[in-house]
């Protein structure tokens, strides 16, 4: 087939097309309107005009799915979990294949790079893949079982999806009614909705978890998630419906979710967290890529610095010293005395002392650093 019959046969099947530089994965243009419009005929043909041979790129999401193989020992247990691959539209790339799927805009498929756990990619959403017959360094992407034979995407991708946040069906029951007096409206494609708070890390967590629920009288990781869930989103100013709505989604992904009626105790209070509270109850929680914590020399509204900003020409050299470690290194902590001392390169003695004294002027809290 000639380039023009693949364009012709990609556009008859709804395929957004753009142009790469030759010999390359780079777009010649700039691309991104075509993740929500297709190039016409004429618009193709100019690129072909304008630029010297270049490769052609199909747009994923509404139409086309594609599974990116690189690693060909995978093959066998993809074939495993998903037999559809054998019959579907496959084509040959330089390190493995890639396999088409139809979607006909019939789902809101997210892209991601760990299908079935496998550390293979998922490209959809506006992600791009090279398509046949471009050539990379005297490589040809071909077909090896033709366009015409694409499968619908198959129900397991489907329900793998489903299980991860944000997914592609929330699982609210068909009343329509939610835990919490929460209304939704019915929908096949409900994704996360945005939330105040991105740069906790500590809620991209909970929500990226699978929680595991507790056996006879444990609450477990599930219930103590979700409680803390929630009352992350409040305190990061989201509206109390808001938050109620994202956890409930969250819950609705689980494979051993909360009840309606648990639900609605789970949120008859709130409590604000503390970093190092979150940290005593749920092991999992890492801080280190945390926006909230001190980093960059960004003191944020709660630092202990900023809350205590005027009284810090007051304090000795040695307070000074205490109160800044507790505003950067210890954002967010409760270390010990040991620890501060350690970290401060200063005898125990002369720690204590120090923060006996902004106890005494109200600085820090009595009940802490002891």
């Amino acid at each position: 087939m000639k380039k023009k019959e693949f364009i012709q046969e990609y556009l008859n099947r709804g395929f957004s097309l753009i142009p790469l530089k030759n010999n390359s994965k780079v777009p010649a243009i700039r691309w991104k309107k075509y993740q929500y419009k297709k190039a016409s005929l004429k618009e193709i043909e100019k690129w072909f005009i304008t630029f010297n041979d270049p490769n052609i790129a199909l747009i994923t999401g509404k139409e086309l799915i594609v599974i990116d193989l690189d690693d060909i020992e995978k093959l066998s247990e993809l074939m495993k979990i998903l037999p559809e691959i054998n019959k579907t539209t496959r084509v040959t790339t330089k390190r493995g294949y890639h396999f088409y799927f139809s979607n006909n805009g019939k789902h809101k498929i997210r892209s991601i790079n760990n299908l079935f756990n496998l550390g293979i990619e998922l490209k959809a959403n506006g992600k791009y893949v090279l398509g046949p017959p471009s050539n990379i360094d005297d490589f040809t992407y071909n077909f090896k079982i033709p366009l015409s034979e694409i499968q619908p995407i198959p129900k397991k991708i489907i329900e793998y999806l489903e299980e991860t946040l944000p997914g592609t069906e929330t699982g609210i029951k068909e009343s329509g009614q939610a835990p919490g007096g929460v209304e939704y409206r019915r929908r096949k494609a409900l994704s996360l909705p945005r939330y105040s708070g991105l740069d906790k890390y500590c809620i991209e967590q909970i929500l990226g978890r699978d929680l595991k629920a507790g056996e006879r009288g444990n609450k477990g990781e599930r219930n103590n998630s979700l409680y803390i869930l929630y009352g992350l989103l409040c305190q990061n100013k989201n509206r109390s419906d808001h938050s109620k709505k994202i956890v409930i989604i969250k819950n609705n992904s689980l494979s051993r979710p909360l009840t309606d009626e648990e639900m609605k105790k789970l949120f008859r209070r709130r409590y604000n967290f503390k970093c190092f509270t979150i940290r005593e109850i749920l092991p999992y929680i890492e801080c280190d890529k945390c926006k909230f914590k001190f980093k960059g020399g960004v003191l944020r509204v709660g630092n202990i610095i900023v809350k205590n900003i005027m009284e810090i020409s007051k304090l000795n050299t040695c307070e000074k010293a205490i109160l800044l470690l507790l505003g950067t290194v210890f954002e967010g902590e409760k270390p010990s005395i040991s620890k501060i001392a350690l970290k401060a390169r200063m005898n125990y003695q002369t720690v204590q002392k120090a923060i006996d004294s902004l106890k005494k002027k109200g600085v820090i809290d009595k009940s802490l650093y002891k």
